[in-house]
């Protein structure tokens, strides 16, 4: 049940959980110029599998890893590593804000599968939903632009795999503990990272190690934000602020990589906030 009397601080903890999220989106950036993808990853997930056992573990117990269906978590889990290597990847070629708009396409791919997937009634107004946030990734990547290149496919194949992971973790949520759920994504992208290791492995300096470690750690604490916020205010009032991930992960995008987006990216932007903001408000409505 939503605490709706107090949504200044349910929007206060969402816009620090987007900033925690864009800052860790960042710095994989950064350490991923200069390290293989997968290291990075699998210290993340490392870090925040060690974490979550320390804090979850005294007070859950077994429970902690204790599922009712198996199976759908591990394709969430290996939604989530999917993600995360796209993501990463995308990042060596895309600038961050606009990586970041695209990404967040997931809401309209829950729709999609939703209709194919689960054979659900979606009304025109949420396919028209739909049809605007890629008229948005349109107006980002436009033909003849700088991002129209064979790079754009791994954002895009990252909101789709994010979409699969919201699906998946909105029908696991009536069996399973959030905190299961989520430890057991880490673990599985800490044990898939593992076997593919030996190939890749490139011992970093202790400076970088922490700061892949720090990667878990952030992620963590800005989805614990994101999961408290909505304790404050519904998920329809707090939609809009969700969006503001896209423009810190661009103000940081202009700051630490000097990348500034043109007014069709700005525009594009803009679309797939408003297209994902209406389909709350659309979901709220039915």
């Amino acid at each position: 049940m939503h605490n709706t009397s107090r949504p200044g601080l349910g929007i206060l903890l969402i816009l620090c959980s987007g900033l925690l999220l864009s800052s860790q989106d960042a710095l994989s950036k950064v350490l991923t110029a200069v390290y293989p993808v997968l290291l990075v990853v699998w210290l993340r997930y490392l870090s925040q599998s060690v974490l979550m056992l320390a804090l979850f573990a005294p007070r859950m117990g077994w429970s902690l890893v204790r599922t009712q269906r198996p199976w759908l978590q591990l394709v969430r889990g290996l939604s989530l590593v999917a993600i995360t290597l796209l993501f990463y990847s995308a990042l060596r070629y895309i600038p961050l804000g606009e990586a970041t708009a695209v990404i967040f396409l997931a809401p309209l791919v829950v729709i999609v599968l939703s209709a194919t997937w689960l054979k659900e009634h979606i009304s025109r107004g949420l396919w028209l939903s739909v049809g605007c946030g890629l008229l948005g990734v349109l107006l980002i990547v436009r033909p003849g632009g700088a991002l129209f290149t064979p790079a754009i496919l791994l954002p895009l194949g990252a909101a789709f795999c994010f979409g699969l992971y919201q699906l998946l973790t909105r029908r696991l949520s009536a069996t399973d503990h959030p905190a299961t759920s989520n430890f057991l994504s880490a673990l599985l992208g800490t044990l898939s990272m593992s076997l593919l290791l030996p190939w890749v492995w490139q011992t970093p300096s202790l400076m970088d190690g922490l700061l892949m470690a720090t990667l878990g750690a952030t992620a963590m604490t800005g989805h614990m934000l994101l999961t408290h916020a909505y304790r404050f205010a519904s998920a329809a009032s707090l939609a809009p602020f969700t969006y503001g991930q896209i423009v810190t992960a661009t103000l940081l995008g202009l700051v630490f990589f000097d990348h500034a987006p043109d007014a069709w990216s700005i525009l594009g932007m803009a679309v797939i906030i408003l297209s994902g903001a209406a389909l709350a408000w659309g979901q709220r409505a039915r």
